[in-house]
């Protein structure tokens, strides 16, 4: 591989000497894979125009292959066209096939929940690092699915409870980074924010901060991994944010304000699980937001390898977190209800 992919070599390479909980699981075992083929093959600058990471993490609203192969939807549009005495359905028609109008609904719910408070949500925009094949505009504002996710997230956690004093929050599974783009991405926050991934997806997140932010303000693994211990303090001094490596999170040292998880938990096993809420518990974060599909995600089988064995179910996050207590959910507002009537669902614990 070009010498660009140095450090995902060195990553991978690391991960084989790790416990197995903090190694891919039966979902990102095969997409890792898949994964870091497609990253070798094409470039990371357009990761997130690319088959595979489109359908790992890097979401979207479009119908399945609609940007990348118009043509196969055309002939519906063309005779949906012709039946219609008002063209502003065929408008409509095409804005649900490209997504538009499910990314303006997003916009609409986080429009009118903004308060004014930190962490401030009002001016964010999402770069075009990774070259996106769907990113959506509203009032010279750049959003994708991925950056709604996080950005409504955060707007049901202000609605709940007062988060304007938090400096610190860590995420475990936090995609390319969107989470950390947001609260980086205006300079009111003043927050610092903590990423622990698996690689390959640890050194797309790290790539993407690094591009959009300077690759003098996010510490990536080529500066921590032969740290004894990762003093949280002491990096706060130096940069705005930390990407780690999942079997990291063993070394970190100090206290975080806010933990958050969106979707990656659901893709684990319930025994990785586990010891990652057991080391969250040990940083003390005063409130947890998390991100999970109540009914739990599909099982892994023969016909279906992006499943997982043992689904994790909303409520299971009760015995993950005993010291913590559920205090809000959502799923219709700020979450989301599936067409097949699964909920993604959005929880807020406290500490107790």
């Amino acid at each position: 591989m070009n010498t660009k992919y140095d450090l995902l070599n060195t990553m991978l390479n690391d991960m084989q000497n790790q416990d197995e909980l903090y190694k891919p699981t039966s979902f990102w075992e095969y997409g890792s894979k898949l994964l870091i083929d497609e990253i070798e093959q094409y470039d990371i600058k357009d990761f997130r125009s690319l088959r595979i990471t489109r359908s790992f993490f890097v979401p979207g609203y479009s119908a399945a292959d609609y940007l990348i192969n118009k043509n196969k939807y055309d002939p519906t549009i063309d005779k949906f066209d012709k039946i219609v005495q008002d063209k502003r359905f065929v408008i409509r028609l095409q804005r649900v096939f490209n997504g538009y109008a499910s990314a303006f609904c997003d916009f609409r719910v986080l429009k009118s929940s903004n308060i004014d408070k930190k962490p401030y949500l009002n001016k964010i925009s999402e770069s075009t690092v990774g070259n996106p094949i769907e990113q959506h505009t509203f009032e010279n504002r750049n959003f994708s699915r991925s950056f709604f996710n996080y950005a409504l997230g955060l707007s049901f956690l202000k609605k709940t409870v007062d988060i304007s004093n938090i400096n610190t929050v860590m995420e475990i599974g936090g995609g390319f980074g969107t989470l950390g783009e947001i609260l980086l991405g205006d300079d009111r926050n003043n927050i610092f924010y903590i990423n622990a991934d698996i690689p390959p997806v640890g050194f797309v997140s790290s790539y993407y901060l690094q591009e959009v932010f300077g690759k003098n303000n996010i510490a990536c693994y080529d500066t921590t991994k032969d740290l004894e211990t990762i003093d949280i303090d002491k990096f706060k001094q130096t940069y705005k944010a930390l990407n780690l490596c999942s079997w990291q999170i063993e070394k970190l040292q100090g206290q975080i304000d806010l933990f958050v998880n969106f979707i990656s938990f659901q893709e684990m096993e319930p025994d990785v699980v586990q010891n990652y809420c057991n080391h969250i518990d040990r940083l003390k974060p005063k409130y947890i937001l998390l991100r999970n599909i109540l009914e739990g995600k599909r099982k892994q089988s023969k016909d279906f390898q992006a499943g997982v064995k043992e689904p994790i179910l909303g409520n299971d996050y009760d015995k993950f977190l005993p010291n913590y207590e559920l205090i809000a959910t959502d799923s219709a507002i700020y979450g989301f209800i599936t067409e097949d009537n699964f909920h993604s669902q959005l929880r807020i614990y406290k500490r107790k």
